[in-house]
């Protein structure tokens, strides 16, 4: 039964996400929806992920709630509790109960980040059963036809303490993400930043060579996010070796030896 409170339309994403697909994604995602499998995005940071699911909530124009997943959310954080009011205690849905209500696409970023106690509250609405109990309420929401549930994680971050449950795994379909390839990459950047091409390849290149450096010193590469960043700001006048060092090397590391790599890529390229 939906929530009349709750207006489906407010979560629509009215305007199409720039998204530049770089391989089957889109075909696999949309025949993934069809069946309303569930969805697991595997990537570095930075990397598309988020906007991937945004692009696809637009073609496919469905409403998308978002949670970005951290260490100290509780089950209740997402499925809802009771609250006080004026009134007395009413209660309120969390965005995974709102999202199984109105038929909306489910995002958890990032949700290794959660406790494992929290991501066990989704096993039922990713098999066969796709409800949701709500306990302290003592109600069983039955998923609208519409509802799917995405979630990403970095693997890059895998731990003993930070990684999902092969029980949890096991209920989803997986895409895999990363950086784009160098000519797809050069475009995006172009695009989001209003860097000339010229600019962008520079910036795609810079990040090339630290993305080597992953495990070698630094724990994660200059994102494409980070391209971007850096893009618009070159794009507002900024010295390019100035906008460098503010979003692709101070963010990445405190290593002085490290910063020093990275400022001679910078010098490399925009010296």
């Amino acid at each position: 039964m939906s929530n009349p409170t709750v207006d489906p339309k407010q979560y629509l994403i009215k305007d199409e996400p720039y998204y530049k697909p770089v391989a089957n994604e889109v075909a696999l995602y949309e025949a993934a929806y069809n069946v309303r499998m569930p969805m697991m995005l595997k990537g570095p940071t930075g990397c598309g992920k988020s906007r991937f699911v945004e692009y696809m909530a637009w073609k496919l124009g469905k409403p998308l709630i978002t949670v970005a997943c951290n260490e100290d959310m509780t089950a209740s954080d997402l499925v809802g509790r009771f609250l006080l009011d004026k009134d007395g205690t009413k209660w309120q849905d969390g965005p995974l109960a709102t999202a199984a209500r109105i038929g909306a696409l489910c995002y958890l970023d990032e949700v290794v980040e959660a406790r494992q106690d929290t991501t066990v509250v989704i096993h039922p609405l990713t098999d066969h059963r796709r409800t949701l109990p709500l306990d302290k309420k003592g109600e069983l929401i039955r998923a609208h036809a519409d509802f799917q549930l995405v979630i990403s994680y970095n693997p890059g971050y895998q731990s003993l303490m930070k990684d999902l449950k092969q029980s949890t795994k096991q209920r989803f379909g997986a895409l895999d993400f990363d950086y784009p390839a160098e000519d797809i990459e050069i475009e995006i950047v172009a695009r989001e930043s209003g860097v000339d091409t010229a600019s962008a390849s520079k910036l795609v290149h810079i990040a090339q060579r630290a993305r080597n450096l992953k495990g070698h010193g630094l724990d994660e590469g200059i994102s494409t996010r980070l391209l971007v960043y850096a893009g618009q700001l070159i794009s507002k006048g900024i010295d390019a070796k100035a906008a460098c060092s503010m979003t692709m090397v101070t963010p990445l590391t405190d290593d002085p030896d490290m910063r020093d790599t990275l400022d001679a890529a910078v010098q490399t390229f925009f010296g």
